[in-house]
This record gives C-alpha cells, sequence and structure tokens, in this order.
C-alpha cells in the first residue's frame, strides 16, 4: 500500500486549480482504507461527472479490493443517465441498479418508493460475493409486471469498480461499504416531467396515475427517507438538465393586437378550415422555489369544456416569435390537489374566450382574454416559415407582441404595482416598449432609475 496522503487533506476548502488537484483522499477512521474528502460545493453534472472520474482512478490506487461507488439521488434527477455516462467513459466499471432488487410481495399501498421494498438480503450478498472475488447472480426485474423475472451473471469487473445506483443506495444500509458517496439532484418541476416521461416508457402507466404516485408516495419518500442520505454524500450534483430541450416539432407563435376582421382570416386559411368557438381556462403552476417574476416553466392546468389537460411547456423568445415546446396529457381535476402538495401554487386562473380558424399547417385565433379586457390575434404551427408567411398576409408585421398571455398579465400588474413612481419612471414600464422582454427586466429598470435617483440626490 502507498503511504498515508492524508496530509494532502489538510485543507478541505482548496478547491482552487485543475480539477485533479479538487479530490483529496484522506483515510477512513473505521478502516484501512481510504475515501475522498467531502467538497462542500454542489457541482454541476459535467463538473461532477469529471470528479467523480477523478475519484474513482484515485480510490482504486489507494485501495485494494473492490472500490463501491453509490448513486443516489430522487427519481427522475438523473442518476441512471451519469451512471451511463460513467460506464461510457469507463466501460471496465460494473453497474448495480438497485431498482432490480424491488420485492414486489411488500408492496402496499402501491407504495413502490417504500425503503422496505428493497431486498437487502440479496444485494449484499451480491456485494460480499463479488468483494470476494466471485460471480454473482443478479435479479432482473420487470416494471410492467412488478415481478422478479430472472437472473444475470455479474463478474468482477477488471477495474474493481463497482457503481451502485439507486434512490437508497447512501442508506445505512450500505453507506459502511462504500469508498465514494455520490447525490444527483435537480428540482421538483424537472424530475416531475422527466419522471412522467420515464414511467410511461418504461412501465406502461397513465401519466395522472403517475402524478399521483409521486404527489402521494414518491415525493414523501423522498422527504423523509432519501433526502437525509444525500446529506452524506462526498460528491454532490445538481443536475439542471432541462427535459424540454430533447422536444422535437415546437410550436412557433406570432401574437399582436391589431384587429382584423374574420374575413381577412377566411381568405389566408385553407378552404378545408375549421372554424370554432372555445372557452377556455388556463391554471398556471408556479414550480415549487421558482421566482413568479421570471419563471418560463409554468406547469399549466387547462380546463375546456368541461375536461382537463396537463400541460408541461417552456417557452422561448426569439422576437418575434414565441416558441413553446410541449407535452399535454388528458387528466382530472383531482390532480391539482397532488400537484400543490408537491409545492407548486397557483400563479395566475386565465379566462380566454377564442374564434379559431384552423387547417393542417397553421391555426389563427381572436382571443378575449377576460383579466386584459383586450383582443389578440394568435397566428401558430409547426412551420415556423409558414406562420411568418400566413401573418404578413394578415397584415400583423411591425405589431408582435413576443410574450405569452402570462407573461403579459405579470407585466401589467407589475406596471400598476409602481403606479406610484414619477411620471419619469413610469414610462420605462411601458408595456408598449418593445424593448422589455419579461416582467423582470421592466421591474429591475425601474429599480436601477431609483437607484439612480436615489444617488444623484446624495452624492
Amino acid at each position: 500500500m502507498a503511504q498515508d496522503t492524508s496530509s494532502v487533506a489538510e485543507s478541505p476548502r482548496r478547491r482552487s486549480g485543475l480539477l485533479r488537484d479538487q479530490v483529496q483522499l484522506i483515510k477512513r477512521k473505521d478502516c484501512d482504507r481510504y475515501e475522498i474528502v467531502p467538497i462542500e460545493d454542489k457541482l454541476s453534472f459535467e463538473k461532477g461527472f469529471f470528479i467523480v472520474i477523478r475519484a474513482c482512478q484515485l480510490l482504486a490506487q489507494k485501495n485494494d479490493g473492490l472500490i463501491l461507488v453509490g448513486v443516489a439521488g430522487p427519481s427522475g434527477a438523473g442518476k441512471t443517465v451519469f451512471t451511463e455516462k460513467v460506464l461510457n467513459f469507463m466501460p471496465s466499471i460494473a453497474v448495480i441498479t438497485m431498482d432490480n432488487y424491488n420485492d414486489a410481495s411488500r408492496i402496499i399501498d402501491g407504495n413502490f418508493d417504500d425503503p422496505r421494498l428493497t431486498d437487502y438480503n440479496t444485494l449484499l450478498e451480491n456485494i460480499h460475493g463479488l468483494k470476494a472475488g466471485k460471480p454473482v447472480q443478479v435479479p432482473i426485474y420487470d416494471f410492467k409486471s412488478s415481478s422478479r423475472i430472472g437472473y444475470r451473471t455479474l463478474e468482477v469487473p477488471s477495474s474493481r469498480i463497482v457503481i451502485i445506483e439507486g434512490i437508497y443506495a447512501l442508506s445505512d444500509k450500505l453507506r459502511p461499504l462504500l469508498d465514494l458517496r455520490v447525490s444527483v439532484t435537480g428540482g421538483v418541476h424537472f424530475d416531475l416531467v422527466k419522471r412522467v416521461l420515464r414511467d410511461i416508457q418504461r412501465a406502461g402507466q397513465e401519466p395522472e396515475e403517475i402524478i399521483h404516485q409521486i404527489s402521494e408516495t414518491v415525493y414523501p419518500m423522498y422527504k423523509a427517507f432519501i433526502e437525509p442520505d444525500l446529506e452524506t454524500a462526498h460528491i454532490k450534483i445538481i443536475n439542471k438538465f432541462n427535459p424540454f430541450t430533447g422536444f422535437q416539432n415546437p410550436t412557433y407563435i406570432l401574437k399582436s393586437t391589431r384587429l382584423v376582421t374574420l374575413d381577412q382570416i377566411k381568405e389566408v386559411v385553407s378552404e378545408e378550415h375549421k372554424e370554432t368557438i372555445e372557452e377556455t381556462y388556463d391554471i398556471y403552476l408556479l414550480p415549487p422555489g421558482e421566482d413568479p417574476e421570471a419563471c418560463q416553466s409554468y406547469l399549466r392546468m387547462r380546463n375546456r369544456d368541461g375536461k382537463y389537460n396537463l400541460m408541461f411547456e417552456e417557452w422561448v423568445t426569439d422576437s418575434p416569435f414565441i416558441i413553446s415546446p410541449r407535452i399535454t396529457f388528458e387528466v382530472s381535476v383531482r390532480l391539482l390537489g397532488g400537484l400543490m402538495a408537491l409545492g407548486y401554487t397557483i400563479a395566475a386562473i386565465l379566462k380566454r374566450s377564442s374564434h379559431v380558424f384552423s387547417d393542417d399547417k397553421v391555426s389563427v385565433k381572436i382571443d378575449w382574454l377576460e383579466q386584459l379586457n383586450r383582443k389578440y390575434v394568435q397566428v401558430q404551427g409547426r412551420d415556423r416559415l409558414f406562420v411568418k408567411f400566413i401573418a404578413e398576409q394578415l397584415g400583423l408585421e411591425g405589431s408582435y407582441v413576443p410574450r405569452t398571455y402570462i407573461e403579459q398579465i405579470q407585466l401589467e400588474k407589475l406596471v400598476n404595482d409602481v403606479m406610484a413612481l414619477p411620471d419619469d419612471l413610469k414610462t420605462k414600464l411601458s408595456i408598449d416598449d418593445d424593448l422589455v422582454s419579461s416582467p423582470k427586466e421592466a421591474l429591475s429598470r425601474a429599480s436601477a432609475d431609483r437607484r439612480m435617483k436615489y444617488l444623484s440626490r446624495h452624492i
């Protein structure tokens, strides 16, 4: 064994310089093995990846036998993606997924996140077998049937590094065996989206069933049993991956307050167009911890004709376009309570009456918004150039409003909130000012002007 390197860990806060210099080893107090000095700062996904690779390499150099790495975090945070990324970089390692040790006979009230669900006897037997240098039989679990369907043989990897990945990978039953503890966490909102998309594909569940499960069992189990374990991690990774970035075929929207006639619209849509009258209530739900002045990832629950749809969406502005990736699921109104239990709050309820003309390429809407007491014309579709062409045919060029309705309501609320300002500052928050791209920008402008006024009076 090489000499004790605990001296290099004299200052846990020394983290400057190259990535390789940020990982320091220290001898464990309970055995003759080394672990890394915990890194206090939370790391990005990419930086965390390289730090974990470096830590694995150093631990393999210093410790004899099997190197065990635990990767834990809440459901949907990106543990599996992170582990696969490490495996792609170091194909000589082995991965044990704790989901495969589920024991369906222990499920109570549909709680698949109960810590008692894990068959720790088999898991620990497999770990000790590998530590003894023997091949082991790892269970194979089928999520659709919720049952163990067989076993696979896992040999001791040539690298001697084994990653144990799962929500309880840092539990007190495993911690004493781990040389490296890693936590991967995200945010409630994106974790929710990712969990829904994953379980639809993996278990064939309905979206509403998944979200009910998350609010009623997954999130409470996380707060009670998983989150405390994550505090023991040597390396804490924040996964800010936005699931909306992978969505294809976003909707392109051009919006204007310039009025057009019904005859004008009929002239630009195809003869096979459909004409409908709609009344819509949109409930905008603010994700936990989000700034209501800057949020662009609301969860929207839409009520139309008595039917409710849950809409995962995020919008970006590429002036004059609003671009909206979106996934929509039909749900029941009871789901609202479950979402609020997760920490979502109702930011606004938007009532809209719409006269809609649509064909297979474009939709043109005349919207009347009760909160704003005004009409808008919206042109939207999947083909950006065609949307632009139709809007120009309607004579809307030069009048576009590159803001969503919720942003417009937020902006006008901010304007009303600062009406006590002097007249010269009020103009800075004009909702007709195309240079103001968001409510937050409008408020920051006003704040900056007020600071300048204050400083000029006190110089």
